[in-house]
């Protein structure tokens, strides 16, 4: 169990990274331009890797229902608004909406699925994000220190 969760804070810290990133990225060109090139880099990678490791066409990818692959243009949609956001709102602030974003998508997700969570452990955390976010918001308007 140790593993999966040091590997979902990985996740969490590459995906900080790839924001920052990218978002440098968005301010020297543009949110779409920094979008593709996220995307074609990532697909050189995972290609290369593929064909190294074998696998990219697995038995049963074709029957797959279409709506499965969206998420290939929902990440190209994600990746260019954050990099616009984080050039504009600031890494921290980009990162809470996002987070505060998935929070909810989950909690609906999972209320949705019937999956067995506690509802109002997922609400309080959905709270403490956006209070949070308050928070930061609050000491920069009144120039508190960083």
């Amino acid at each position: 169990m140790m593993v999966f969760i040091l590997l979902a804070c990985l996740g969490g810290v590459l995906v900080g990274l790839s924001r920052q990133l990218n978002g440098r990225l968005s301010i020297s060109t543009t949110p779409l331009i920094a979008s593709f090139w996220n995307h074609a880099v990532g697909f050189a990678v995972l290609t290369c890797l593929g064909l190294f490791v074998g696998g990219l066409l697995p038995a049963g990818a074709a029957e797959a229902p279409w709506y499965i692959y969206l998420g290939g243009p929902i990440g190209v949609v994600f990746v260019a608004a954050g990099s616009w956001a984080i050039a504009r709102i600031g890494a921290v602030n980009a990162a809470l909406l996002i987070i505060g974003g998935q929070m909810v998508t989950g909690v609906a997700f999972d209320y949705l699925s019937a999956v067995p969570t506690s509802f109002w452990a997922n609400a309080t955390g959905i709270v403490l994000i956006i209070a949070g976010m308050t928070v930061s918001r609050s000491r920069r308007k009144t120039g508190g220190s960083r």
